[in-house]
């Protein structure tokens, strides 16, 4: 296997965009075939990144938080087609804005309490949550949040937080349409419902200790430091520092089901592989059986609500149970199937089940188009032609 077209456009990167740091990690049958780091880990750029570095990684959370919501429905705990009132009342009772809403527009103007709205038609399921077709929003600055920090002294916890959620009007009737939005913070409220436990409890006893993935956190710990954080200016087209916020994090109580991890390549890598080879981890401990992670392998967006997703730029993938799935061959050289998403720093995660292959990369420039359009095909592609696939 020769991935030298691989490396070197992976170093390519700082002077074709000014990307200054990233770390690729490629696995296939729980061996390591690959890994390449560039850059430096310091805004003077005299550190050079290392194995060790920590890194946001915003909605690459999601898989994770998927993971154990299907672990949750492998053992008859939860359902996909389950209200979600069932586990959070305040859901039960829902309205839906009269106008419509540009999906896929930005900005766009968001819901407001109070203004014209019906009652929903339809119950909002587990399902809806999973697959971004809840008619929920990605509005992290609603009346409805704020005035549940500004009444909690900034203290607001998941469970509080996810309860303003509620309070707000949907853009459209559940199950209908697709929209990037907080469902999987929702569902980290749910998995903390169903299991008794702490949200980020729950993940580090039954996904990340089990597989010996340690180094993944929801608060950065003391002694820690993050791998330095960029911003794109889409005005002036430049990669520039940024401060090194999660702006996600809504309360520091808070755990957010949809980007609050902060983590190494190396310990993801590890849920990846897991997920790569069926459930089951490259030292013998099962996260998942093989007919939960098929799960992931099929895609719940069809007419309109592929159309909407079609507008986030994928191409020949649908969108799943939190993860983009590959349902066309007329792009890339993975299978139907193949499954990951992405973060907004620019991780990007694959999951091969037919090559038993699991990809992670990480770069940290926040809201940087080209990483999603150009770079993550291009690894993908370029790791493929390397392995012979």
């Amino acid at each position: 296997m020769g991935f030298e077209k691989l490396t070197a456009y992976l170093d390519s990167l700082e002077e074709a965009y000014g990307i200054h740091n990233l770390d690729c990690l490629i696995q296939r049958e729980h061996q390591t075939v690959y890994r390449h780091l560039a850059g430096h880990s310091d805004y003077e750029q005299t550190i050079p990144v290392k194995e060790t570095d920590l890194y946001f990684f915003f909605s690459a959370t999601k898989l994770m938080t998927m993971a154990a919501a299907v672990q949750l429905i492998e053992q008859g705990k939860l359902h996909l087609y389950d209200p979600v009132w069932k586990y959070l009342p305040e859901y039960e009772i829902m309205h839906i804005i009269d106008r419509e809403f540009p999906i896929g527009v930005f900005p766009a103007e968001m819901p407001k309490k109070g203004e014209p709205s019906h009652y929903a038609a339809r119950q909002m399921r587990i399902l809806d949550l999973m697959s971004m077709t809840a008619g929920l929003t990605y509005d992290t600055q609603s009346e409805a949040i704020r005035e549940v920090i500004e009444k909690t002294r900034g203290q607001a916890g998941t469970r509080e937080i996810v309860r303003a959620i509620a309070q707000m009007p949907l853009i459209f009737e559940p199950g209908t349409r697709w929209a990037y939005s907080l469902g999987h913070d929702v569902m980290a409220a749910v998995i903390e419902e169903v299991s008794g436990e702490r949200f980020s409890d729950y993940l580090k006893k039954h996904l990340f200790a089990p597989l010996g993935a340690e180094e993944l956190y929801f608060k950065l710990p003391e002694g820690k430091r993050l791998s330095a954080l960029y911003g794109y200016d889409y005005q002036k087209k430049i990669i520039h520092p940024i401060p090194q916020n999660n702006q996600f994090q809504i309360t520091e109580r808070y755990e957010s089901g949809g980007a609050g991890l902060i983590g190494t390549v190396e310990a993801y890598a590890k849920v990846v592989d897991a997920l790569a080879n069926h459930g089951v981890g490259v030292n013998g401990a099962r996260i998942l059986n093989e007919e939960s992670v098929e799960l992931f392998t099929h895609s719940v967006t069809a007419g309109k609500s592929q159309e909407d997703f079609q507008k986030s730029g994928k191409g020949a993938y649908g969108y799943g149970l939190g993860v983009r799935v590959k349902n066309s061959m007329e792009s890339g050289r993975t299978p139907i199937g193949e499954f990951g998403w992405d973060g907004a720093a620019g991780a990007y995660i694959l999951v091969d089940l037919v090559h038993r292959i699991g990809i992670f990369y990480t770069q940290h420039v926040v809201g940087f188009g080209e990483a999603y359009a150009t770079i993550h095909p291009n690894i993908r592609d370029l790791a493929y032609e390397a392995m012979g696939l």
